[in-house]
This record gives structure tokens, C-alpha cells and sequence, in this order.
């Protein structure tokens, strides 16, 4: 359903370092690029995730309640990039976990207080 998710940076060229070592376990890789944004995504699948510096050239900020999720193919790659992402400079907003009826899940935020969540159903 969803064709693209892009979240702000205010430093791009970090944003784009970050992402590129938080995202490898899940085999997310730079899709396009250009002077203002720069996309992900898995060869062959459709989707992508871009980080961008905001159009009307002001603050990025993360939204309150706002989230994007990717999924990965087992809980031991959500723990993986959760570490990844930590290890990137992430904040921790929740440990690899069971979150209950078949949700397995980790959360952080990125430098820009973007939400992220990787997760395995089942």
C-alpha cells in the first residue's frame, strides 16, 4: 500500500551515513540520490524509505506519534540492526522484544528524533 516514506534530516550528509549502516542487515540499500534526498530500498521489492532535507527549507523534527516500521526477515536481524542503529549513533526507544500475538520488535530514533521500529511478525 505504501510507495515511499521519507523522513527529515537536518544534517543530510550524517542522515545519510547513519541510515546506510543501520539499515545494511535488513539488505536496504541506496536506491537514488540526488542534492536533497536519498532514497532506500531492497533490489526488486517495491517501497522505499528516503531521508531529506525539508522542502520548505526549515527544521526537520520528528513527529509526535509519527513512526515508519520495516520489516525484517527474523528476530535475530531486528536485534541486529537495532544494535547497528545504537552502535550509528541511535537512540534507544525500546530492546529487541516480544511485544505480544506474534509482534516481535525493536525501536530507536535517529539524530533528527525520527522513530523507527524493525519488526518480524510470527
Amino acid at each position: 500500500m505504501i510507495g515511499y516514506v521519507t523522513i527529515g534530516s537536518n544534517d543530510f550528509e550524517k542522515s545519510k551515513a547513519f541510515y546506510e549502516k543501520a539499515l545494511a542487515a535488513l539488505n536496504i540499500r541506496k536506491t537514488f540520490a540526488n542534492d536533497h534526498m536519498q532514497g532506500y530500498g531492497v533490489k526488486g521489492q517495491s517501497g522505499s524509505l528516503a531521508v531529506c532535507k525539508p522542502h520548505d527549507g526549515k527544521r526537520a523534527t520528528g513527529g509526535n506519534g509519527t513512526m515508519v516500521a520495516l520489516v525484517a526477515p527474523s528476530q535475530e536481524v531486528v536485534a541486529r540492526v537495532h544494535a547497528d542503529a545504537l552502535a550509528a549513533g541511535a537512540t534507544d526507544e525500546g530492546a529487541p522484544g516480544d511485544r505480544g500475538n506474534g509482534f516481535y520488535g525493536a525501536y530507536f530514533r535517529d539524530a533528527d528524533g525520527n522513530k523507527i521500529c524493525i519488526f518480524k511478525m510470527g
